[in-house]
């Protein structure tokens, strides 16, 4: 009775695999479960495009510097050939820029963006950016203490020898990106594009069917069908002569077909939402104010200007540099077509005795004043502090003090 029992329990399953099967061909047929879409798909949908351009443009652009921090002070440091390579040229065939942004896009679509790190004889020499799909990663089965290698072209590296971006990462070594996160929404909206396409060739024609009130000949079926073809196939042929007994009749149009223009802009929303983008910058509508811009730099530039310098800290530093130097971005760049908010901003600092007057117009790519070499404004908007040697000069009176003790009354000439 066993025996009778599984067999019939497996010719049961048989027919319903075989159920499951058919249903999905026929799925299949119809395109209605092909949610696989590739990177030059995804970058057929404008608003996805149009978010990943100006991330990517926007950190690309943002200088890195490097920083020195040794008893309780911050040091900038200029001179330094990984500052070149980063800021200027890579020692490739890309720029700095093209080389970042590169990356970003590589870490915004796929998760992964890679950065080779050519190295003489422990001196690196220059930077290179690596295509995600060029590379392979080789891990070992420990959850604990992962490790793996990369592969690139048959040749196997190191991690220490990359760059990594990831995004969205839970080992180290491999992110997830937009695609693979949101593939089911960028499908549908893709999908969605390609039926818009298929209307535009056709000129627009509705779809319909004939109805004859008698049999037709073969001929005159074939003659029928060729005149349909031409015309939605937007040539100069564009009417067809129904001869007595056949009247066409319109189909219906779809809730898609009605909706499509709605959808539109709720897809675009959509996908604004998952790059942390304000639709309003995006639409180009005029409406994006400088709240929304403030926004979109928090949530979408920072965290991986964040990621690429900590990144950044851990390939491209020694480790017995790592005790007192570290990488940082200047975002102060990205204030630079604001010029009111930028010199409000200058203001303050100065004010608050944060900037130097010399400090500013370095920023702006101006030459120094001698009159405010290593000095700051104290208050009253004629006392000046030289920082250097502790002295503290009022022009009105013509007077010099120490703050370390004492007076001096000479005039400033005979400092």
């Amino acid at each position: 009775m066993n025996l009778k029992f599984w067999k019939r329990r497996k010719e049961e399953r048989s027919i319903l695999e075989q159920d499951e099967t058919g249903l999905k061909d026929l799925l299949l047929a119809a395109g209605l479960i092909e949610d696989d879409i590739t990177r030059i798909e995804a970058l057929n949908i404008p608003t996805l495009a149009g978010c990943v351009e100006l991330i990517s443009s926007l950190v690309a652009s943002i200088p890195i510097k490097l920083y020195k921090e040794e008893d309780e002070e911050v040091t900038e440091i200029k001179e330094d050939i990984r500052l070149k390579l980063l800021n200027e040229e890579t020692g490739d065939t890309l720029t700095s820029f093209e080389m970042k942004k590169a990356l970003v896009i590589d870490y915004l679509l796929m998760g992964n963006g890679y950065i080779y790190i050519n190295k003489e004889r422990g001196k690196i020499e220059s930077l290179h950016y690596v295509k995600e799909s060029d590379v392979s990663i080789n891990r070992n089965v420990d959850p604990i203490f992962k490790n793996y290698d990369v592969l690139v072209n048959g040749h196997i590296y190191k991690p220490y020898n990359f760059i990594k971006l990831l995004r969205h990462t839970d080992n180290g070594f491999d992110g997830y990106g937009i695609i693979e996160e949101n593939i089911i929404l960028l499908s549908v909206i893709y999908n969605s594009l390609k039926y818009e396409n298929i209307l535009s060739k056709t000129g627009g024609n509705k779809k319909g069917f004939i109805e004859s009130e008698g049999k037709l000949g073969l001929e005159a079926m074939l003659n029928l069908k060729e005149q349909w073809r031409n015309m939605y196939s937007n040539n100069t042929e564009n009417c067809i002569v129904l001869n007595k007994g056949l009247n066409f009749k319109e189909s219906q149009a779809t809730p898609t077909e009605l909706q499509l223009n709605e959808n539109k802009i709720t897809n675009g929303s959509e996908i604004c939402k998952i790059f942390n983008i304000p639709p309003s910058i995006i639409s180009g509508d005029g409406k994006a104010n400088e709240g929304d811009f403030d926004k979109m730099f928090k949530m979408a530039i920072l965290p991986i200007l964040n990621s690429l310098i900590a990144s950044i800290n851990r390939d491209l530093l020694l480790e017995k540099e790592k005790k007192s130097f570290y990488f940082g971005y200047d975002a102060n760049e990205l204030l630079k077509g604001d010029i009111e908010k930028r010199f409000k901003a200058y203001e303050i600092a100065i004010k608050n005795k944060i900037m130097g007057v010399n400090e500013v117009r370095y920023k702006e790519d101006l030459e120094p004043i001698d009159l405010f070499e290593d000095t700051i404004l104290l208050g009253l908007n004629d006392v000046l502090y030289n920082t250097k040697n502790k002295t503290v000069y009022t022009p009105n009176t013509d007077k010099t003090s120490n703050l370390k003790g004492g007076e001096n009354n000479e005039n400033r000439d005979s400092q």
